[in-house]
């Protein structure tokens, strides 16, 4: 299942600051979509928290983002329309930047990609 998440409201550091995010559930890896306004890299991993998920970034395995509520393995989700709280890991500040986060799309289908989308699948 492939997942598109939407986050914005990170009005503490720019009020027009958003990312897409496309997260593979069954790789457990998400790339980047669009961003304007965040430190977004091009790809990472998933991560489970104890009340949601967490992106870590690919090239040097840093916290990105903590998503509260959002729960890839739920039977019954992720849907589409689904919300809750973001909790940005920003570099230059010692506590998180709370936002929002949505999800776009959810495709179930179990299409192989034409090409790689990570950076570590040579």
């Amino acid at each position: 299942m492939r997942v598109t998440v939407h986050f914005d409201s990170f009005d503490r550091l720019d009020p027009c600051a958003y990312a897409i995010v496309w997260i593979d559930t069954a790789s457990g890896k998400w790339s980047r979509e669009g961003h304007a306004g965040l430190a977004m890299p091009r790809w990472g991993r998933c991560g489970r928290l104890p009340d949601g998920t967490s992106l870590i970034a690919g090239e040097d395995s840093h916290d990105i983002c903590a998503i509260e509520g959002l729960d890839l393995a739920a039977s019954d989700g992720p849907f589409e329309g689904e919300d809750g709280r973001a909790h940005w890991h920003a570099r230059d500040r010692a506590e998180p930047i709370v936002g929002h986060w949505r999800v776009q799309c959810v495709d179930a289908s179990a299409a192989d990609p034409e090409e790689s989308l990570f950076a570590d699948e040579a």
